[in-house]
Parts: structure tokens; sequence; C-alpha cells
């Protein structure tokens, strides 16, 4: 059986503040990113102010849009611990 490696949260970040920090680290706004993945500038606007659940079906549409793992945004702050 293969040996599992822990996580450790490593930062206090919501999955609506990955999803604006990632996006704002491309250089896109809220337009820009609804026009890449179809989902309404409204909706994104509200997963990232926390008002909306981001769910693992938007975050998979999000995460081709921002070219990212969709974990990274469902799971943010967390990191695997290479000493393990």
């Amino acid at each position: 059986m293969r040996k599992l490696i822990p996580a450790k949260k490593r930062i206090d970040v919501t999955p609506g503040e990955s999803v604006r920090i990632i996006r704002e680290l491309q250089g896109l706004s809220q337009t820009q990113l609804s026009a890449l993945c179809g989902i309404p500038q409204t909706t994104i606007s509200s997963i990232e102010n926390g008002r909306v659940n981001l769910g693992v079906e938007r975050a998979k549409v999000l995460g081709v849009a921002l070219r990212c793992h969709p974990a990274v945004l469902i799971f943010p702050g967390w990191q695997l611990d290479s000493a393990a």
C-alpha cells in the first residue's frame, strides 16, 4: 500500500480569495475571466467575496480558464510536507 504524505495548512486563504489572487496574478479582470470560462461575472464576484460556494464543478471550469489544478482553488493554503 502506498504511504500517504500528509498536507499541512500554510496560510489562511478562502477558496474565493484563491480565485481572486490567481486571477489578479494573471492580470485578468472578472469580466475577462467570465468570458474565458462562461461563468457570469456576478457569480465570480460572489465567489471571490464568499457569498457563493466555489464547488467542485465551478473549480474545474475556473481551473481550466486560470490554467491551474482545481485543487489549488478548492484547498488553498495547503502544501504537501515534503519531509514525510
